[in-house]
């Protein structure tokens, strides 16, 4: 994917509270300017994502899925691992959901190990959305980190950090994913682990591109001339330019995260101590739930794993119409 952040050549997009000298920008200290240009780059993000009705429904949708992972534990009548048993002592096997015939009273019914499905998707969300949104968070940070010291110092930076980025893409995501995982043991925390060292490779490439562009910026050069430290220089002038493309990268980072977590648990390598909707998958083709025609089953948990992932690739389309004004109507 080739982006490009659109700008007039040789400005800052933050250019104009530059020429603001007044004295009372003067009394604002460095670190709440900073905060402020941040504050402003994203604002203008959201007025652009905002006339996009599918970014903001997308957006809805995340917010609720947060809002389920947050509020599992109220909101579910059971616990995720939870037996359950009917009237007469036995264990409530494969029952209905209660608008579906079922006798039990369970909105989704139950697993063939009597376990409320209802629950398990609830609690299944937040497993989903914490390796979705740490993931998502760590690979766009250690992509735009390492894209703007590679692509600002250049030379054998830049050489050492690129080829360690081909090294990189020469493992394949989901294969390699499983791998570590195997050999880590089945756990959130090793699974986040492995998805970072693999994703973060393609935001480096694309923010260092674009940092091999802003270096060249009279603004860039202006502060050089000025003495302000290549620390300076990365983080105010540099990174604020670049958010769209880091935002982009972040929410493209939350479906592939979410994507592979359903597809190592669904191969039996999820946590054994954390309902995913993966590991609901799984148990439902173990279990044959497609022959007993328990299709309540695998049908919620695969909609939920749908609608996120969805979600995610619609903003971080919107995020590419940011980055590409030629995309915009």
């Amino acid at each position: 994917m080739c982006a490009q952040i659109s700008q007039s050549d040789g400005e800052s997009i933050f250019a104009d509270l530059d020429d603001e000298g007044s004295e009372r920008e003067e009394e604002i200290s460095p670190r709440k300017r900073q905060l402020r240009l941040y504050r402003r780059a994203l604002g203008e993000q959201w007025r652009v994502l905002s006339q996009d009705n599918l970014v903001v429904a997308s957006v809805i949708t995340l917010l609720f899925f947060i809002t389920m992972a947050i509020t599992a534990p109220f909101v579910a009548p059971y616990g995720q691992t939870e037996r359950l048993t009917a009237d007469d002592g036995t264990i409530a096997q494969w029952e209905q959901p209660f608008w579906y015939g079922g006798e039990g009273g369970y909105v989704l019914g139950t697993t063939a190990e009597g376990y409320d499905l209802f629950s398990q998707l609830l609690y299944g969300s937040r497993a989903a959305l914490l390796v979705g949104l740490l993931a998502a968070v760590f690979v766009a940070g250690i992509g735009t980190m390492v894209g703007l010291v590679s692509g600002y110092y250049g030379g054998r930076v830049d050489d050492a950090l690129m080829r360690l980025v081909d090294f990189m893409y020469g493992l394949p995501l989901l294969p390699t994913v499983i791998l570590l995982v195997a050999l880590a043991g089945p756990s959130l925390v090793n699974l986040i682990l492995a998805i970072i060292v693999l994703q973060w490779r393609t935001t480096a490439r694309v923010i260092r591109s674009q940092a091999l562009s802003l270096r060249e910026r009279p603004f860039v050069k202006a502060a050089k001339v000025a003495g302000a430290s290549d620390r300076h220089i990365i983080l105010k002038h540099l990174a604020p330019n670049v958010l769209p493309l880091t935002f982009l990268y972040g929410a493209f980072s939350i479906a592939w995260a979410i994507l592979t977590e359903a597809g190592v648990a669904f191969l039996g390598l999820g946590d054994p101590n954390h309902v995913s909707w993966g590991t609901m998958l799984q148990s439902a083709r173990s279990y044959n739930a497609l022959t007993h025609e328990a299709w309540w089953w695998f049908l919620p948990p695969g909609i939920c794993i749908a609608l996120v992932v969805i979600s995610g690739f619609l903003i971080g389309r919107g995020y590419e119409e940011i980055t590409n004004p030629e995309l915009q109507e």
